[in-house]
C-alpha cells in the first residue's frame, strides 16, 4: 500500500488532491488485495498439496502469516468463495483505475496476467521472480500516472528498476525460504531450489545493493528534486532495512534470518514514504 503513494509523492513533490488521495487509497487496497486473491485462487492446489504433507510452517518472522496464510487452502474459503471475493475487489479496483487515469486500466489488467503467469511457472521455471518484480511495479508506475498523465519516462525506468530489485531481493527470494521443505518435496523451480541458499543469497545481496544504489538516484530525477540530506535518508533506510539483514542472511543462509530480511524489507517502502512526507510537510 506504501508503495504506489511513495512513487506519487516522489514525482509530484507535492500532495495530490484530497479527491485523488482517497480514490487512490481506495485503488490502491482493492488492487492489491485482488492480486493476491489471484494468487491464492491459481495456486490454491498447489498450496493444498503443501499444507496435506507438512502444514504450513510457522514463524513468527513471517509477515506473510500474520493472519491467515493461504485461506482457500485451509478451507477457511471455498474456491467459489474465494473467486467472489478476488471479482468483488479487481472491479473496485477497475473502476477506481478508470477514474484516475484509463491507462492504469491498462496497468492492472496487465499486472493481473503477470500475475497468472507467475503463478504458473512455479514448477517450470527460476526466472518467474523476474515476474513478480514486474507485478510489484504495476501499483507505483499507475499511481504517477494518476498523479500526471505525462510523467518522465527516465523517471518511470528509474522507479521501475528500483522496486524491480527491492522486490526480487527483499521480498521475492526471501519469502521462498518460507516453505522451501514443500517446495524441494513439490520439484518447484525457484532460484532458491534450483541453484541453492548460498547462489539465492547473493542475488539477495547483489539485487538490493543494486536497489539502495538506485534509491540515491531516483529522488533526484522527479518534478522537485530532493536534496541530498533527504537523498542520504534514502540510503540509510535502505542499509538499515535492507543491506545489513541482507548480509546476515549471506552469512547464515538460515530461515528466520530470510524471513526477518522479509519483514524488513516489507516496511522499506513506509519508511521512504514516511521521509518524502516529512519532507513535503517542512517544505524544505
Amino acid at each position: 500500500m506504501a508503495t504506489p503513494g511513495l512513487a506519487a509523492l516522489l514525482w509530484l513533490g507535492a500532495f495530490p488532491s484530497p479527491w485523488t488521495i482517497a480514490l487512490g487509497l481506495v485503488t490502491a487496497f482493492a488492487g492489491y488485495t485482488s492480486v493476491y486473491a489471484l494468487n491464492d485462487v491459481v495456486d490454491f492446489r498447489n498450496d493444498k498439496k503443501k499444507l496435506q504433507m507438512t502444514g504450513f510452517q510457522e514463524c513468527a518472522n513471517y509477515l506473510d502469516a500474520t493472519i491467515l496464510r493461504h485461506p482457500i487452502a485451509q478451507g477457511c474459503l471455498t474456491l467459489k468463495e474465494g473467486m467472489i471475493w478476488l471479482a468483488a475487489w479487481a472491479l473496485v479496483a477497475l473502476l477506481g483505475a478508470f477514474l484516475l487515469n484509463p491507462v492504469c486500466v491498462l496497468i492492472f489488467l496487465g499486472g493481473f496476467c503477470f500475475e497468472i503467469v507467475y503463478c504458473l511457472m512455479w514448477k517450470i521455471s527460476p526466472f518467474r521472480s523476474l515476474i513478480s518484480g514486474a507485478v510489484k511495479n504495476c501499483g507505483p508506475l499507475a499511481a504517477v500516472l494518476a498523479v500526471d498523465p505525462e510523467p518522465s519516462l527516465s523517471f518511470l525506468i528509474l522507479l521501475f528498476l528500483w522496486l524491480f530489485f527491492w522486490e526480487i531481493g527483499g521480498q521475492n527470494i526471501p519469502n521462498d525460504w518460507a516453505e522451501i521443505d514443500e517446495d524441494r518435496t513439490l520439484q518447484a523451480r525457484t532460484i532458491l531450489v534450483r541453484y541453492g541458499a548460498q547462489t539465492a543469497a547473493g542475488v539477495i545481496v547483489l539485487s538490493l545493493v543494486l536497489a539502495v544504489g538506485l534509491s540515491f538516484f531516483v529522488p533526484g530525477m522527479t518534478e522537485r528534486p530532493l536534496q541530498v540530506p533527504y537523498m542520504l535518508g534514502f540510503m540509510l533506510i535502505g542499509l538499515a532495512l535492507l543491506i545489513l539483514p541482507a548480509y546476515r542472511l549471506y552469512k547464515t543462509k538460515e530461515r528466520a534470518d530470510a524471513l526477518t530480511l522479509f519483514r524488513k524489507a516489507s516496511y522499506y517502502p513506509l519508511a521512504c514514504l514516511i521521509l518524502v512526507t516529512i519532507k513535503i510537510l517542512v517544505g524544505l
